[in-house]
C-alpha cells in the first residue's frame, strides 16, 4: 500500500491548486450546512411555540389562525370542555385570541415595510404559556392600548421598541410597555396586546381567530378534542398546539431546504470539475513518479486507491473549512416570511451533529466523484512509458 504521507506531501507541494480546490469544496459545504442549519432553526423556532399539553381550536377547514374566525360565544363553550386545566382562581386556563398582520416600516431600510403579526390575547395568556416571560418593562394592562413585543423584533421596526408608540391601524395608537422572551419561539417575532383592543382597532368585534387551552395533561387531549368536535354544526377543529406549529413551519423549512439543495447542486458540479482538473493536472505532472511507483512493484489498483484517497483528503479538507465557516452562522439572526402567516419571523441557524456529518460526507463524496477518473488514468499509466517521459 502506498503510504498516505506521500499523498499529503503532494497536496502541500501543489499549494495553489490545492487551495483553489479546497475553497471550492468549502463553499459548497458551507452553503449545504448553512441551508440545513436555517431549516432546522425554522423548525425549532416554530416547534418551540407549541406545547403538547395545550390544544388550539380553529374553524374547521382553516389551516392557520389568519384564515380562522370563531364567534365569541364559542370561547366559553370551549373553555368548559372536559380536560381543560383550571387556574388558581378557578378560571379555565385558556385564551381566545385574534391574529392580524400590520406592515410597519423597517428601521434599517427607510421607506420599506414588512409584515408583523399582532396577537390579541386574554389576561390568562401567561398562565397558558409559562415559557413567556417579560424581560423588560411590564405586561400590558387589559382594556388599554398597551402592548408588549417579542425581543427579536425590538428596534427592527419604526415605533416597535420599549417606550415607543406606533399605529395598530389608522388612528389606533399602541404604546409598547414591555419586551418578552419565549425560549426562542416564533412568539418572539410578534406584538401582543389586549384581545378587545386589537379587535376594536380592526373592526373585528365579536370574533376570535382561535382558542388555545391548557390541558390537565397531554393524555387529556383526546377527551377534549372529542367533546369540542362532536357537534358538527359548530364546525370546530382541534389540534395539539405542538402539532399545529410544527405544520406551520413545514412550508418555509421545505422551501429553504429546496433552495439550498438547488444551489448546492450547481456549486458541487463546479467543485467536482475543479477537483477533477486538479487531479488530472497532478497525474500529468507526476507521470514519472507514477512510473517509479509501478516499477517499485505497486499495482495499478494501489495507485488508483492512492490517487483517489488524495482527492478525498482534498475534499475533506475543504469540507472541514466549510463546516467551520458555517458554524459562525450560529450567531446570525435571519429574518424571512413565514408562508403560513405571511409575517416576518426571526430565525437562528441551528447546527446539529447530523447536519455537520452530512456536510462532511458530502464533501468527501465530491472528492470521490471528482477524483475517480483521474485516479483511473493514473492506474493505467504504463511504467515504461512514464519512465521515458
Amino acid at each position: 500500500m502506498i503510504p498516505v504521507a506521500y499523498n499529503v506531501r503532494s497536496l502541500f507541494v501543489r499549494k495553489a491548486t490545492t487551495i483553489a480546490t479546497v475553497l471550492g469544496v468549502a463553499l459548497v459545504v458551507f452553503v449545504l450546512a448553512a441551508s440545513q442549519m436555517l431549516a432546522q432553526g425554522i423548525r425549532r423556532t416554530m416547534g418551540n411555540s407549541g406545547d403538547a399539553e395545550s390544544a388550539i381550536v380553529l374553524r374547521k377547514g382553516s389551516d392557520a389562525e389568519l384564515s380562522s374566525n370563531l364567534e365569541n360565544n364559542l370561547v366559553s363553550l370551549i373553555k368548559a370542555a372536559p380536560g381543560v386545566k383550571v387556574g388558581e382562581g378557578g378560571a379555565p386556563i385558556a385564551s381566545g385570541e385574534i391574529v392580524v398582520v400590520i406592515a410597519p416600516q423597517l428601521v434599517d431600510q427607510p421607506g420599506q415595510v414588512a409584515n408583523v403579526l399582532v396577537r390579541g390575547v386574554a389576561a390568562e395568556v401567561y398562565a397558558l404559556r409559562p415559557q413567556v416571560h417579560i424581560v423588560e418593562g411590564h405586561a400590558a394592562k387589559p382594556g388599554t392600548n398597551e402592548v408588549v413585543i417579542g425581543k427579536r423584533i425590538r428596534g427592527k421596526f419604526t415605533g416597535i421598541d420599549l417606550g415607543s408608540t406606533f399605529e395598530l391601524n389608522k388612528n389606533r395608537p399602541a404604546t409598547v410597555v414591555g419586551v418578552f422572551e419565549s425560549g426562542g419561539s416564533s412568539f418572539e417575532s410578534e406584538v401582543w396586546g389586549d384581545v378587545d383592543t386589537v379587535r376594536a382597532a380592526f373592526g373585528r368585534n365579536g370574533i376570535v381567530s382561535s382558542v388555545t387551552v391548557r390541558l390537565l395533561s397531554a393524555a387529556n387531549y383526546d377527551v377534549f378534542a372529542a367533546e369540542v368536535e362532536h357537534d358538527k354544526q359548530l364546525g370546530l377543529k382541534v389540534q395539539r398546539e405542538s402539532d399545529y406549529y410544527e405544520k406551520q413551519s413545514e412550508g418555509t423549512s421545505k422551501f429553504i431546504s429546496f433552495l439550498g439543495s438547488a444551489i448546492v447542486f450547481f456549486f458541487s458540479v463546479g467543485a467536482m470539475i475543479g477537483a477533477a482538473i486538479t487531479m488530472y493536472a497532478a497525474v500529468a505532472n507526476r507521470r514519472r513518479e507514477i512510473g517509479t511507483l509501478r516499477a517499485l512493484g505497486f499495482s495499478g489498483g494501489q495507485v488508483l486507491v492512492s490517487f483517489l484517497l488524495e482527492a478525498v483528503l482534498l475534499a475533506l479538507l475543504g469540507g472541514a473549512v466549510g463546516v467551520v465557516a458555517s458554524l459562525s452562522m450560529m450567531w446570525v439572526e435571519f429574518t424571512m416570511m413565514n408562508f403560513a402567516t405571511w409575517s416576518e419571523v426571526v430565525f437562528n441557524f441551528v447546527p446539529t451533529v447530523k447536519i455537520i456529518v452530512t456536510a462532511l460526507l458530502a464533501g468527501g463524496l465530491m472528492g470521490v466523484l471528482g477524483g475517480f477518473l483521474p485516479a483511473v488514468r493514473a492506474a493505467r499509466t504504463s511504467p515504461l512509458v512514464a519512465m521515458r517521459d
